[in-house]
């Protein structure tokens, strides 16, 4: 028997639960008592509700994510109808999300590779309908913690699947509707500030010229987007 057949099983065998039946699912999974026997559906159950809460976050949960959501771990047809129901009874809100989160990091908590995987599937649906509200980023990152990741570690493994919309005019200090000639000034301008021979003369510490590189190159990634959009 699979683990989705057993998850069918499980909620069908409660099924008259009403809106109490994710709570119960995770009491007979053990998924609130760690420790408990058949820890792989504990565990599959865990990501369930984890992935629908995290949809959730932003108050909407779209189309595009349950489809994601779907494309990352698969089940049989005829388990699908069981499968969605836990989805659609942990996506009603997001509380108790910590309960999750905490299950599936003490499940894995030998295999940091197999949590990577896990956040970066959260990523994935978090991705999918190309807008990451603030709250979603927020519970992705409470989520990260709760799994062992420090904040540089969630904002490395966070870029992989998020692009943050920042406007090229925002990098260069200046409205959209500046002039060509104001452009090419501040740009020459920022360069100028922020090129590692003028810093290093300035009497910055070298520790800082690899922030003032990546800095540089910012500007310059900005101008250029600018200059194209413009014809410059």
């Amino acid at each position: 028997m699979t683990v989705w057949q057993k998850i069918a099983g499980l909620a069908a065998a409660v099924g008259g639960a009403g809106g109490s039946l994710l709570h119960e699912l995770g009491a007979v999974l053990g998924v609130n008592h760690p420790g408990e026997p058949q820890q792989d559906i504990a565990f599959t159950i865990a990501v369930i509700a984890l992935s629908a809460k995290m949809a959730k976050a932003d108050g909407v949960v779209s189309r595009r994510e349950r489809e994601v959501f779907e494309q990352l771990y698969r089940f049989a047809p005829d388990q699908a109808a069981n499968v969605r129901r836990v989805y659609d009874l942990a996506m009603q809100d997001v509380a108790g999300f910590e309960i999750y989160a905490d299950q599936i990091a003490h499940l894995l908590k030998d295999n940091k590779r197999l949590l990577q995987h896990v956040l970066e599937g959260l990523l994935n649906v978090a991705a999918a309908d190309g807008i990451l509200h603030p709250k979603e980023d927020a519970f992705l990152k409470a989520v990260a913690h709760r799994f062992g990741f420090s904040d540089s570690e969630f904002r490395f493994l966070r870029a992989r699947f998020i692009v943050d919309p920042d406007s090229p005019y925002d990098v260069l200090r200046l409205s959209p509707a500046a002039s060509d000639a104001e452009i090419k000034a501040q740009y020459r301008a920022l360069v100028r500030q922020n090129h590692p021979d003028t810093m290093l003369a300035s009497g910055v510490p070298p520790a800082f010229i690899e922030l003032a590189n990546r800095k540089l190159a910012a500007i310059t990634a900005a101008y250029a987007t600018i200059a194209k959009e413009r014809g410059l």
